[in-house]
């Protein structure tokens, strides 16, 4: 596809009504069609293993139907019982349509059965897989030429992945001071000094043991191989918006829960930069080694950004004046692609008033204002961190399973890289791009697919990762849940069996997650909001047994005091909500809306969809102000209450 051909985005999904079926089909059609020609003209010679009589048998006929049957099977209990992502009526978890290149890439390499743990199994498949994560690599300005990625089955990978490296590396200067021709290379530090090196330094030291022809001996004195004592290597500090995957890592990598370093987040949810520096400074002052800092790049339950620009300042400045450093790694697992709408098409990165302009333009919701300077200046600043958590599976609109990573510096793959009997090439020392390398060397997982590499491989060269490919479709999400967020902010009284209902946003989204609230005007405990907000979620949401159904399907989410310290508190103070009882309490319930849909695409479509969510948010509240809870399964669905169009089919139509 050339450079300079744009996408169209209604071309590169199957739509919420199958608008583009007949062109999808062909596209399945042609991959099948390949597929069995590739079969039948190797070695064509070769005779047919089975026959026209054998294939019109009785037996051999008994076993085709059964195999439709079981399929048929399949099918009746996907559709009754799956959400419909596809449609604008669910707006809930990072989870939505997803582009017909990658369904049919995934179903096309899926028959080729490829296994990209090693590249006698995937000749082809494992170069698409280094070729998606130099596309990552580059999307959030990292340079190819020392920079690697890769595709995971998802962000628990990705961060375990993160964290494995960031441990090794912590501990080769320990290694070093241990090992008797390696120790001169250290000689002078302390132990403090030598668990306070930066990634750079550390990496230039592995280089100087190569050159000695030591560094294996001494690599199996690091975390690696000697292993480390809980707390040897410090601390690793995380916000308290963390993915729990962070927690299960400490757990699988040896660290120890008791390791982490939580730091509260602000009114935005994000990392308080005070506290973080307050953190950092007293464990300097402990002489406490820091492992590493994580900040999120879209927090799962409110879509925040840490400000990463000011956590790399902090860092610089620790390194300036106390002689201290850390690596730091980037939690983009959901809010990573968001980076390619900032990136022109020549790749780079534009300044915030130039990205506002061409979002802007190619936004449903003119006057857009995504993104805000602090969360620009933290995109920006991704390519400073020493690795990123990416997945395609969220935003990029890839089916599952397919997550990312990407580290900065390709040296540190030295540090974790293992070699079999039957892995016959190291990609440690062998880090050329050009040909096939062994994966399984390198990374956590074994066998894995390259299905799921074809696919994100093929989404990227159709939409490039710059603001005229992949960033069309995301100026529609981030200009929805802008538009979304306004309408939130504004949105009428509800009035319901003499009581009166308000709906409010959180908070101003970061990226294209709203969270928002209802509250009952004549009780505003924090108690009662929780109970109308769970009430909502259980109307909107598969918990009825009505997803089909409803006219409106979203998810929830919970901010809980042992996860935020009091920060729920805050927030639900500014909503009107009183929060005498928070002790009591201690969770604040919220409605959790992931904007990912690209249907809405123009202010009059936008506006009757806004009509409808208001009639079916009004019938909803009068059911909970009757007391009529839904009791209804996916077996005995009824049709939700009556709005102003019929709920069966999609907003406005």
């Amino acid at each position: 596809m050339s450079e300079q051909t744009n996408p169209i985005v209604e071309a590169l999904f199957l739509g919420p009504k199958a608008e583009n079926r007949d062109d999808f089909r062909s596209m399945v059609a042609d991959a099948l069609d390949e597929h069995m020609f590739w079969r039948r003209d190797y070695f064509p010679a070769d005779p047919a293993e089975v026959g026209a009589a054998e294939r019109a048998a009785a037996p051999y006929r008994a076993t085709i139907e059964a195999t439709e049957q079981v399929l048929h099977e399949l099918s009746a209990r996907l559709k009754d019982q799956s959400v419909p992502w596809f449609s604008p009526r669910y707006l809930g978890h990072m989870t939505a349509d997803t582009l017909m290149v990658a369904n049919a890439a995934y179903i096309m390499t899926m028959l080729y059965n490829t296994n990209n743990v090693a590249s006698e199994a995937s000749p082809a498949t494992t170069l698409l897989e280094l070729e998606a994560g130099a596309d990552l690599a580059r999307m959030f300005g990292y340079d190819t030429r020392r920079s690697w990625g890769h595709i995971t089955s998802g962000g628990h990978t990705a961060n375990y992945e993160g964290l494995w490296v960031a441990r090794n590396l912590k501990s080769v200067p320990l290694a070093m001071a241990a090992h008797p021709r390696a120790k001169e290379l250290v000689a002078g530090l302390d132990r403090h000094q030598l668990l306070s090196l930066g990634v750079g330094a550390i990496l230039d030291l592995t280089d100087d043991l190569k050159r000695r022809g030591i560094f294996t001996e001494v690599r199996a004195l690091t975390a690696r191989g000697a292993g480390a004592e809980p707390g040897e290597l410090g601390k690793l500090i995380v916000p308290r918006s963390r993915h729990y995957s962070w927690d299960k890592a400490a757990d699988v990598l040896g660290l120890g829960q008791d390791n982490l370093s939580p730091v509260d987040v602000d009114e935005h949810c994000r990392m308080d930069m005070s506290a973080l520096t307050k953190t950092v400074e007293g464990l300097i002052a402990a002489k406490t080694p820091i492992l590493a800092v994580m900040g999120v790049v879209g927090s799962t339950e409110e879509g925040a950004v840490d400000p990463l620009h000011e956590v790399v300042e902090l860092r610089r400045r620790c390194e300036e004046r106390h002689g201290v450093s850390f690596y730091i790694h980037a939690d983009a697992a959901f809010g990573g692609y968001l980076a390619a709408a900032l990136r022109d098409q020549a790749g780079a990165f534009m300044d915030l008033p130039q990205a506002r302009q061409r979002l802007d333009g190619l936004s449903p919701h003119p006057g857009a204002t995504w993104p805000k300077p602090e969360v620009h200046a933290a995109f920006k600043a991704l390519a400073e961190v020493d690795s990123i958590t990416a997945d395609p599976h969220k935003m990029g609109f890839v089916p599952y399973a397919a997550g990312g990573v990407v580290m900065r510096d390709r040296r540190i793959l030295d540090l974790i890289s293992y070699e079999a009997t039957y892995l016959v090439q190291s990609f440690a020392k062998d880090p050329d791009w050009s040909r096939p390398v062994e994966l399984g060397s390198v990374i956590i997982e074994g066998s894995k697919s390259g299905a799921a590499a074809a696919a994100v491989w093929s989404a990227h060269r159709l939409a490039p990762l710059n603001v005229d490919g992949f960033g069309r479709v995301i100026a529609r999400c981030v200009g929805v849940a802008d538009w979304f967020y306004q309408k939130l902010s504004h949105a009428p009284e509800f009035r319901a069996e003499g009581r009166r209902f308000t709906v409010r946003p959180i908070m101003a989204p970061d990226t294209n997650m709203v969270d928002f609230t209802f509250l009952d005007l004549a009780d505003r405990s924090l108690a009662a909001h929780n109970r109308l907000n769970e009430q909502m979620y259980g109307i909107s949401s598969y918990v009825s047994g009505r997803t089909y159904a409803h006219g409106f399907n979203t998810s929830q989410t919970r901010l809980t005091r042992s996860a935020y310290g009091d920060t729920p508190r805050r927030l639900a103070a500014a909503r009107g909500i009183d929060t005498g009882d928070w002790d009591a309490v201690g969770q604040l319930a919220l409605l959790r809306s992931t904007v990912m849909t690209t249907a809405l695409d123009g202010p009059d479509r936008l506006e009757q969809y806004w009509q409808e969510l208001l009639s079916i948010w009004q019938a909803d509240l009068t059911q909970i102000a009757r007391g009529e809870l839904l009791r209804q399964t996916t077996s005995d669905a009824v049709a939700p209450p009556a709005v102003a169009t019929p709920a069966a089919a999609p907003p406005g139509q």
